[in-house]
C-alpha cells in the first residue's frame, strides 16, 4: 500500500509498505480521506517522541476491510471515521474499534473534518466549561477546526453572547460566518474587551494570552487550556486568588482522554457526529490536498496560514 512517512531526517516520503493487520479490538480501514491537524505540527517538531520512521496521521474516514478478535464481523464494508493513534496517511489504517463510528450516508469528505477537533469542541463547550444558557463565551484561535466548532456548540448550548480571537484580519472575516457576535485581533485582547468579563474562555494559546484571559474572567468563570500555540512556558495561577473570585483554571487532553476512558471520548464523538448529520454544525473543510502535498499542508497549518479543516486525498 502507499503510505506517507516521516522519516529520520524531518521529511516526508511516499512510500510502499505491507498492509496492516487488525489485531484484537480494532479495525482495519481503507482510507479515502485524512484530517490534518494540530499533532501533526507537533509530532514534525518533535514535541511527540515517536521511533522515526513514522507514519503519521491520527484521524480518517473510509470503509472497514477487516476486524481483529473480538469485533462484530458484520462491521466490514461499513463507512467510518476513525480516531487513530498514528498511520491514516496510508491506504490502509488501523484504528480502535471503539474510536471508529458509522457515518451511515454522510459523504466520506465531510467524516474526514470531524477527526479529533469535533469531539474536543463539543467537550470543551458541554464538559468541560459546562457553558449555561445565557453565559458568555469567549473563544481564542476562533477560525480553526476547532474554534468554528466550538461557537456552533456555544449557541446550541445556549450562550448568550460568543466573541473570538484570532490572529489577522481575513482570519476574522472568515470565522465571522460561524455564529460569533465580536471578533478580536489577537492584539486587541484582552483591552478591546473593556469592562466586558467572559464566563468562559477557551485558550490552545498559552503564556501571556493564558495570564490575561485567567485575570479577565467574570466571577465563577472558567477557562479551559487545552493547548500551548505560542509556549510552553509554564502559566502560574494564585489558587487563593482564583478562590476569592470564584473562578477555575481547567485542562481538557482528549488524547490522553482516548487512552483512559475512550468510551467518554467516544460519546462526545458520536454527539458531534449526530449534531453535524442533522445539519445543526458544520463542518467547513477549507483545502484538500493529494498525498504527496503533506509537507506543504502541515507546513501552512504550523504558520497560521489556514483556516476551517485542511484534508488529506488518499483513495
Amino acid at each position: 500500500m502507499k503510505a506517507v512517512v516521516l522519516d529520520t531526517d524531518d521529511h516526508y516520503r511516499v512510500t510502499e509498505l505491507d498492509e496492516p493487520t487488525p489485531g484484537p479490538g480494532q479495525v482495519a480501514i481503507r482510507v479515502a480521506y485524512a484530517g490534518i491537524q494540530w499533532g501533526d505540527t507537533m509530532v514534525r517538531d518533535g514535541h511527540f517522541a515517536v521511533p522515526r520512521p513514522f507514519v503519521p496521521g491520527f484521524e480518517a474516514s473510509g470503509h472497514i476491510v477487516a476486524v481483529g478478535a473480538g469485533i462484530d464481523a458484520r462491521r466490514v464494508g461499513a463507512a467510518v471515521t476513525a480516531l487513530t493513534t498514528s498511520g491514516a496517511y496510508a491506504e490502509v489504517v488501523l484504528a480502535p474499534a471503539t474510536l471508529t463510528f458509522d457515518i451511515g450516508s454522510m459523504p466520506l469528505r465531510t467524516a474526514a473534518g470531524l477527526g479529533w477537533g469535533a469531539p474536543t469542541a463539543y467537550d470543551l463547550i458541554n464538559t468541560a466549561a459546562h457553558v449555561r444558557p445565557g453565559e458568555s463565551v469567549l473563544i481564542h484561535a476562533a477560525a480553526g477546526s476547532v474554534g468554528t466548532l466550538a461557537a456552533q456548540f456555544a449557541r446550541l448550548a445556549g450562550a448568550g453572547r460568543i466573541v473570538g480571537v484570532v490572529g489577522t484580519a481575513d482570519r476574522a472575516d472568515y470565522a465571522a460566518q460561524f455564529g460569533y457576535d465580536q471578533l478580536l485581533l489577537r492584539e486587541e485582547f484582552p483591552a478591546k474587551l473593556g469592562d466586558e468579563k467572559p464566563d468562559v474562555i477557551l485558550d490552545p494559546v498559552g503564556g501571556s494570552t493564558r495570564t490575561a484571559g485567567l485575570e479577565q474572567l467574570a466571577v465563577h468563570g472558567r477557562l479551559v487550556a487545552y493547548g500551548n500555540l505560542a509556549t510552553y512556558e509554564p502559566v502560574l495561577a494564585d489558587a487563593n486568588d482564583l478562590l476569592m473570585h470564584g473562578t477555575s483554571l481547567l485542562t481538557y487532553n482528549s488524547n490522553l482522554l482516548s487512552q483512559t476512558h475512550p468510551e467518554r471520548l467516544a460519546d462526545s464523538a458520536r454527539r458531534a457526529l449526530g449534531l453535524v448529520a442533522d445539519g445543526k454544525v458544520r463542518v467547513d473543510i477549507t483545502t484538500e490536498y493529494a498525498l504527496g502535498d503533506l509537507a506543504m499542508a502541515v507546513q501552512r497549518l504550523a504558520e497560521g496560514t489556514t483556516h476551517g479543516k485542511s484534508i488529506l486525498r488518499v483513495a
